[in-house]
């Protein structure tokens, strides 16, 4: 990618420069190039400062390496740069804060209507043309977590239901157990020990699918991070906890349960 840029873009984009100088704006310029790393990389050139090039049909030399940055998606593996000098240009880079943004844009329209009056004005903010370039992954994250709620809500009822039924069913044997000596947290875990094995066997299967999932869905990035192994346990057991205390209001309100009530119509 070439860009004709001026002596301030590198400063104003913070662009950090590995070696060699910017441009200074005199005349010498236009025949000098500053490359990204990876433009030298694909060049070969070594100790590239000072060395001759030619991009397109001009001659000149090569004054300045600047660090890899991104002006793509993360999707798009950094392509090579090449800066060449450029005093004036049909856009304009104005670096200003937030609260300052509307005076900034009163200021260089007023600025362009003066000068480029046959012209129209149009500007864009380029954190939001980033946040573009992640729009479809934030409406995905968003719609994901919202189902991820929803999922998680419905399961719960269900969980709470079959908890519900079961201590209903089993109450003469939770009455029988408390009379024979059994405390609340023997007749927890007894009411709770088939929930919580389903729900572990439904991770075993839903695990490896998930990991795999993520794991193709992260290929379309050239630059990802790498999924850790800790995921899997730590989502097992946040849902192995979500399901304990979904059906351990049932199983502990049955266990407390006077067992006079439930053994008199024997």
């Amino acid at each position: 990618m070439g860009l004709k840029i001026d002596q301030d873009f590198i400063k104003v984009m913070q662009l950090k420069l590995t070696s060699g100088t910017v441009f200074t704006g005199s005349k010498s310029d236009s025949s000098h190039f500053i490359l990204n790393e990876t433009a030298v990389k694909l060049t070969g050139i070594k100790n590239p400062i000072g060395k001759r090039f030619k991009f397109h049909s001009t001659n000149g030399i090569i004054i300045g390496i600047v660090k890899d940055f991104h002006f793509a998606s993360v999707k798009e593996a950094i392509q090579p740069s090449i800066f060449s000098y450029r005093q004036s240009s049909w856009q304009m880079f104005i670096k200003t804060t937030g609260k300052d943004a509307s005076t900034a844009i009163t200021a260089v329209q007023s600025q362009w209507k003066r000068y480029a009056i046959k012209y129209p004005f149009e500007y864009s903010f380029l954190d939001d043309e980033y946040n573009n370039l992640y729009k479809s992954e934030q409406t995905t994250a968003k719609l994901f977590n919202i189902f991820a709620c929803i999922a998680i809500f419905i399961s719960c009822l269900g969980l709470f239901g079959l908890a519900t039924y079961t201590a209903q069913v089993k109450v003469k044997e939770i009455g029988i157990r408390k009379v024979l000596g059994a405390s609340v947290m023997n007749i927890t875990a007894m009411l709770s020990k088939d929930f919580l094995l389903l729900v572990a066997i439904s991770l075993v299967i839903a695990s490896p699918i998930a990991w795999l999932a993520m794991d193709k869905w992260l290929q379309d990035y050239a630059y990802r991070v790498q999924l850790s192994w800790t995921l899997v346990p730590l989502a097992g057991i946040t849902a192995l906890l979500i399901a304990l205390v979904t059906i351990s209001f049932q199983s502990i309100k049955a266990a407390i349960a006077n067992p006079v009530k439930s053994l008199r119509s024997e």
